[in-house]
């Protein structure tokens, strides 16, 4: 199933629904007799029975033109920083290092840093060129894990067991405040620089997230091309690793890395600017088109 945040209008509050077979409608979960008011509260409090009675009542109900209500990301305001994976596609790893000299290329390790989010963009959704800070924006399309379960000490191998489900998420990054700064927080986590979506495709949907073409286009341009059968480091052992000295909570979102073809991959590099239209697709999960402005 695919859950989404949505708004009826302007003026009314976010509820929690669940796009339609045919996926031109969303059915509020309140139609299913759940009082879930956010995607946080469902996937922590959701059991297998009301997963269950959903599936069998989906088709016999009607709700929402999907063409007709205000998309949010799946989780607008996510309870902790997203966890992120870089230099976890090796082309991207060596576009990277001919941008960055200073940058030291097959580190076995996973690298990972974090990403704030005041409020994550939807698809559809504008994202702000910060130009009085950013001369040097760039796009990076990521698959997005999001737990169901709180994990800690899970194993390579059962680590599927937490997952809820996959998302898209465009890692909108500022290279120069990277370069500045000499690390990765400040310049993937201004305002809006983090777009989500369109929805959560759970898990029994994708039977292997391992193997999902990734795409993303700007301007209709096709920048990156890849699949996740290239991660380096892969779900289950990043999952095991972070889970073996900390408690990943449900709900938590995991940004798994981007593959080759970001702006800084090219000669000269491609930044984003005001007008741009980028669009990311993932395999199975659909697109997210996000609109530079200024």
């Amino acid at each position: 199933m695919r859950f989404l945040t949505f708004r009826k209008n302007q003026n009314a509050l976010s509820e929690v629904g669940i796009l339609s077979e045919d996926g031109q409608s969303v059915i509020p979960v309140k139609d299913f007799g759940l009082g879930f008011s956010s995607m946080n509260e469902l996937i922590s409090g959701m059991t297998a029975e009301q997963y269950g009675l959903i599936k069998e009542q989906l088709k016999d109900k009607t709700g929402f033109r999907l063409s007709e209500v205000i998309k949010m990301a799946p989780i607008p305001e996510p309870r902790q920083d997203i966890i992120c994976l870089g230099m976890n596609y090796s082309a991207h790893a060596r576009e990277f290092g001919d941008y960055n000299k200073d940058y030291k290329e097959n580190i076995p390790k996973a690298i990972y840093f974090s990403k704030r989010v005041n409020l994550a963009i939807p698809d559809g959704g504008s994202v702000s060129a910060h130009s009085d800070l950013v001369k040097k924006l760039d796009y990076e399309v990521e698959l997005a894990v999001i737990l169901g379960r709180d994990a800690k000490n899970v194993t390579p191998e059962n680590a599927f067991d937490y997952i809820f489900g996959y998302s898209i998420i465009n890692d909108f990054t500022a290279r120069d405040l990277q370069e500045q700064h000499k690390q990765w927080y400040f310049g993937k986590s201004l305002d809006g620089f983090t777009a989500f979506g369109p929805w959560i495709v759970t898990k029994d949907e994708i039977p292997d997230a391992e193997k999902l073409d990734i795409k993303c286009w700007v301007n209709n341009e096709l920048r990156q091309n890849s699949n996740t059968s290239m991660l380096i480091h892969r779900i289950g052992e990043i999952m095991s690793e972070l889970s073996s000295g900390m408690t990943l909570k449900a709900g938590t979102i995991i940004a798994t890395g981007t593959p080759a073809g970001v702006g800084i991959g090219f000669t000269p590099p491609k930044f984003l600017v005001p007008g741009d239209v980028v669009k990311c697709e993932i395999e199975g999960i659909g697109s997210i088109t996000n609109y530079i402005t200024d």
